[in-house]
């Protein structure tokens, strides 16, 4: 039986005591109501090191909730194994290619030799 390994732990209990919730005021149109609210929320996992943000609603729960969910995403992705890349064969035509190059090559060198070695 194969226990599968996860780097990081994506339960909402845990993900609390191991981030650090930052609020603020978020940028962009919405006038006095926006500047004066710090609705928006940024999270940084300290484990990871994965810092996500979220701003689109009104409400700090809202975008809470909604920073949680992304973060809890980012960390499912990091936990995947990743797939092991399988090699791609060299074709038939680019050894022969390769072989052909070989041989101008060895022939310039040739070429580049004194004639008085050639002699003896």
């Amino acid at each position: 039986m194969k226990r599968t390994y996860q780097k990081y732990d994506t339960d909402s209990d845990i993900l609390k005591q191991q981030v650090v919730i930052e609020t603020y005021r978020s940028r962009g149109p919405g006038g006095q109501r926006k500047n004066k609210t710090e609705t928006a929320v940024r999270l940084k996992h300290l484990p990871s090191g994965i810092t996500v943000v979220a701003t689109e609603h009104r409400s700090q729960v809202q975008n809470r909730n909604l920073a949680f969910q992304r973060l809890r995403e980012r960390l499912l992705k990091l936990n995947q194994p990743r797939k092991r890349r399988i090699p791609t064969s060299v074709p038939l035509r680019a050894m022969e290619r390769k072989k052909e190059e070989k041989k101008v090559h060895s022939v310039k060198k040739r070429l580049r030799q004194k004639i008085s070695k050639e002699l003896d």
